[in-house]
Order: C-alpha cells, then sequence, then structure tokens
C-alpha cells in the first residue's frame, strides 16, 4: 500500500520561497502520476500540479511561472518548488498518487 509523507512546510513571508516535499513508499513509483493539491480555510481542496510518469507537468493557472513540480525516481520523492509566494497561497498542501492516495498535509502560511 502506498504511503505519502509530506515535509517543507512553514511560515514565509510574501515574496519567498519553499520547496515540498512528498516522500513514497510501499509501491512502485515510477508508474504513478503524482500531483499536489491545496485546502484554505473554508475552501475546497483545489488542484495545484501534477507531473505524469513521462514528465509532463501541469499547473493550475494561478501558480504557473511561479510553482514547479518535479519528481526524483531514485529516491521515491516529489517536490513542489515554490516561488514568488503570496499570502493567497496560503493553504493546507497535500501529496496525491492516483486512486484516492493522500498524505497528511502539510501547513504553508504566506505572510504580507
Amino acid at each position: 500500500q502506498v504511503q505519502l509523507v509530506e515535509s517543507g512546510g512553514g511560515l514565509v513571508q510574501a515574496g519567498g520561497s519553499l520547496r515540498l516535499s512528498c516522500a513514497v513508499s510501499g509501491s512502485i513509483f515510477s508508474f504513478y502520476a503524482m500531483g499536489w493539491y491545496r485546502q484554505a480555510p473554508g475552501n475546497q481542496r483545489e488542484f495545484v500540479a501534477r507531473i505524469t510518469h513521462s514528465g509532463i507537468t501541469n499547473y493550475v493557472d494561478s501558480v504557473k511561472g511561479r510553482f514547479t513540480i518535479s519528481r526524483d525516481i531514485a529516491k521515491n520523492r516529489v517536490y513542489l518548488q515554490m516561488n514568488s509566494l503570496e499570502p493567497e497561497d496560503t493553504a493546507v498542501y497535500y501529496c496525491n498518487a492516483p486512486g484516492g492516495i493522500w498524505g497528511q498535509g502539510i501547513q504553508v502560511t504566506v505572510s504580507s
């Protein structure tokens, strides 16, 4: 059974950067398309970024040009590099794998 564990969140000022990491265990990592989602207080969980098994990426419009998703197959990790952070990026960020598999989530807070 696949397990996902996020790390790297925290508090940062607007304009700053954070890199989230998702450690994947328990399955054959290279067959998955992996994604990042986020949920702000009072809002529904929303898609942020995705990377396919062939390395194709896509992003929600609000983060294009600021966020980059990547993965290290040898380390079984997926990353989300977040630059030029805005207060509107404040949310709990979740790593996702196909089949409804979610990490526990990690808080990202951007202060103005």
